[in-house]
């Protein structure tokens, strides 16, 4: 299961509280793509399935099913807010290779 890092999650529940709807959680998925073979997919969602994983941080409910779980597992979930890097970032210790953008990976 990925982990989140409190500037994640406290950013997550801030963008969730925005959206003003129950039951919402973060899904973090894996999807084949990107110019290194997989990307990140990030969203809110309120439909799980039996399958999914599902972990706490705080208020912020994370979700991830299972094909993402594995190429998922040891990675952190970081949010950044300065002038050098702003935004969500994945570390994951799975990636072989990334590219540039840090968005895709292998």
């Amino acid at each position: 299961m990925i982990a989140v890092t409190e500037d994640a999650a406290t950013k997550v529940g801030a963008l969730m509280q925005a959206e003003d709807e129950a039951g919402l959680a973060l899904r973090v998925a894996v999807r084949p793509g990107g110019c290194s073979g997989f990307s990140y997919e990030m969203y809110f969602d309120s439909e799980f399935s039996d399958d999914d994983t599902t972990a706490e941080f705080g208020e912020v409910k994370i979700v991830v099913d299972a094909s993402s779980a594995m190429l998922l597992e040891g990675a952190t979930l970081d949010y950044k807010d300065g002038l050098q890097e702003t935004g969500f970032s994945i570390n994951n210790p799975n990636a072989q290779r990334t590219c540039g953008c840090g968005q895709s990976f292998s």
